[in-house]
């Protein structure tokens, strides 16, 4: 058994966290910090937490633990890590954008960086539309085969905003409603373009991202297409290779849809030739594989714990 911590676990990610380490058979958790829900029990604020009821949020909780997640908004992390001490041999897994690009963190995204994971101290989970798109697009790095300029429409659900009410977060805007946001200066293109360069180092086109919002709670969805002379029967060798040994993505015939993917730890991707273009599609649930459920695949990497240990969840199929 292990002891965590999760630090900001009042928001979103952070309440995903914790309904996924309140059944990891392997996890006790330590503490939950939280500043604006400090003195509450977790099940008063999670409220679907009922067996957390004798778990508080603290303000600044010791920092005594195998392992401290960080669930911060973005920018929060690194002064957090200015501020606190956190003690020798305590693993670190930040789930927000700060440390993406550090070089004193391990990149967090397992199909790329399996075995160096293993062995880090200090993870960087990566984004939600990053993992999307990059285990859309991992398996033609690693064959050089990314030589045309990348376009790419992604879609996902209110909760990637984060739990602070805004005016583009609020039901009454959001509802039977679409919008594009960010286009073409999202803050995942940096870190997405440094994955690519590590498998394909030539690599040096463009990447035209157009991000959306969706009227739904969760999911993602990125559509993606360049020009590429690969045949199909290559394409399903490509994937099926890159892919074999990994559990969490799944390469399909079927059509993507969030239902097959929302409340699990999945990404389902399916890679399609359409005349001059590869046409991949690619679908999963941005609290989940796109941020609390691969931090706890990689916690369980950095642990030596079966991969799957903890997330084997059901999708919501209706």
């Amino acid at each position: 058994m292990i002891k965590v911590g999760v630090i900001g676990a009042g928001g979103y990610t952070g309440g995903e966290l914790l309904r996924l380490l309140a059944f990891h058979p392997k996890v006790v958790i330590a503490f939950a910090q939280s500043n604006s829900q400090a003195g509450k029990s977790v099940a008063s604020v999670h409220d679907d937490l009922f067996q957390l009821k004798d778990l508080y949020f603290l303000s600044n909780p010791p920092l005594l633990a195998d392992v401290i997640f960080l669930c911060m908004g973005h920018g929060k992390s690194s002064i957090f890590m200015q501020e606190n001490v956190i003690p020798n041999g305590v693993k670190c897994i930040d789930l927000g954008n700060d440390f993406r690009l550090h070089p004193s963190f391990i990149y967090g995204l397992p199909e790329l960086n399996h075995e160096p994971i293993k062995k880090a101290e200090r993870i960087a989970n990566p984004g939600c539309f990053a993992s999307a798109i990059q285990l859309a697009l991992l398996p033609f790095a690693e064959n050089h085969l990314l030589n045309n300029s990348i376009h790419i429409h992604a879609i996902t659900g209110s909760t990637g905003a984060g739990q602070a009410l805004s005016d583009t977060t609020h039901f009454s805007w959001r509802s039977s409603n679409i919008s594009v946001y960010k286009a073409f200066n999202h803050q995942h293109i940096p870190e997405i373009v440094r994955s690519l360069k590590q498998l394909q180092p030539d690599f040096n086109q463009d990447l035209h991202f157009i991000p959306m919002r969706g009227d739904f709670t969760r999911g993602i969805l990125a559509s993606i297409y360049f020009e590429s002379d690969v045949s199909q029967a290559d394409l399903n060798d490509l994937f099926s290779s890159y892919y074999k040994n990994h559990l969490f993505t799944k390469v399909t015939d079927l059509n993507p849809h969030l239902k097959m993917v929302v409340n699990t730890n999945n990404c389902v991707v399916q890679v399609k030739k359409q005349g001059k273009c590869v046409h991949i599609i690619s679908v999963l649930d941005n609290l989940l594989k796109g941020a609390s459920g691969q931090a706890v695949q990689n916690m369980n990497l950095m642990f030596g714990y079966p991969e799957n240990e903890g997330l084997n969840l059901k999708s919501t199929a209706f």
